[in-house]
């Protein structure tokens, strides 16, 4: 496959079965074949999506010594501000070309996860940085519990298989600065090929080249949305409860071409988790004599704290 294959939500929220099925057998094939879908019809209008790349050029735009005050020690980078070169992919040693910020799930005081899930962080500089980061978190999420239940039901499970996981999961919203290059990278290119920890992923920004997705062959492919489109794909807690049915597909940012040095570039994906307690266990009907299992049992928040450490978030 040589391309990101398009679907669009509003056929899976049709009151037609037959779009419906079409969303289910689309997402899930190409989600077994190369990982990937650009996706129309979510949740975000353009005016939020707009508010959101203002606020966060304005975060960043912020000297070095003001972001630093956002920076929290002690909780692997989950929420707030983390410096250029802080995470590298997983068994490299160099340090990705970016800065990034958290936003994290929103719970009620009284929830079971108060305690488990540490406070976002205010902006006091930008009085309207939280706010907008919040609506658009909740819309991802929106987007994402929908094509959970697609998924679902192209792995013969119930529709809302994944709903109980995916409220109030551990999800994060990752607005991400790739600062212009001022000197030959040594080895080090805006984020190194990598999979993603979590269920799946939904992406705001990849309508230029930069972000490519590796496919069986091993060719790499630039993997470009419309305006109106978001990039999803598989995570490895994904991959691995289906017991690499879907494919959690390898995928880079790469550094722009000379000329284009002196530009920022700028994305926003949302990691949708699921709650730590979810079972990452290979699905039973995802095993068979030509597939037996291929991971040992896990929950997902010890995958992900594993993960974590591998990234270099977490210092054991």
């Amino acid at each position: 496959m040589q391309n990101i294959p398009s679907v669009d939500l509003r056929d899976f929220l049709s009151d037609d079965p037959k779009r419906k099925q079409k969303f289910v057998n689309e997402i899930g094939s190409a989600f077994e074949n190369i990982g990937f879908v650009a996706l129309k019809g979510h949740f975000l209008d353009d005016q939020l999506v707009d508010e959101l790349y203002g606020e966060i050029r304005n975060f960043f735009a912020l000297p070095i010594e003001t972001k630093h005050k956002y920076e929290i020690p002690g909780i692997g980078g989950q929420r707030g501000y983390v410096s250029f070169g802080k995470e590298h992919a997983k068994g490299r040693k160099e340090g990705d070309l970016k800065e990034f910020w958290h936003f994290g799930q929103y719970v009620d005081k009284d929830s079971r996860w108060a305690s488990e899930y540490p406070d976002n962080v205010e902006v006091a500089e930008l009085p309207r940085f939280n706010a907008v980061g919040k609506e658009a978190y909740q819309k991802l999420e929106k987007t994402g519990v929908y094509v959970l239940r697609a998924l679902a039901l192209h792995l013969g499970l119930d529709e809302f298989y994944f709903d109980n996981y995916a409220k109030e999961g551990n999800s994060i919203l990752r607005p991400i600065h790739y600062p212009p290059i001022t000197s030959e990278p040594e080895n080090a290119i805006r984020a190194a090929a990598h999979g993603d920890i979590n269920l799946i992923t939904l992406l705001m920004g990849a309508q230029g080249k930069g972000l490519q997705v590796q496919n069986h062959n091993g060719d790499w492919i630039d993997a470009i949305a419309e305006d109106d489109e978001l990039v999803i794909n598989v995570g490895d807690m994904l991959s691995r409860h289906t017991n690499n049915k879907l494919k959690s597909t390898i995928h880079q940012v790469v550094n722009p071409p000379r000329e284009l040095w002196g530009t920022s570039r700028y994305s926003i994906p949302f990691f949708m988790h699921p709650v730590s307690d979810m079972r990452l266990d290979c699905l039973e009907n995802c095993i068979d004599e030509e597939n037996p299992k291929k991971y040992e049992d896990i929950s997902a928040g010890e995958f992900l704290y594993e993960r974590l450490v591998e990234l270099g978030l977490i210092k054991k």
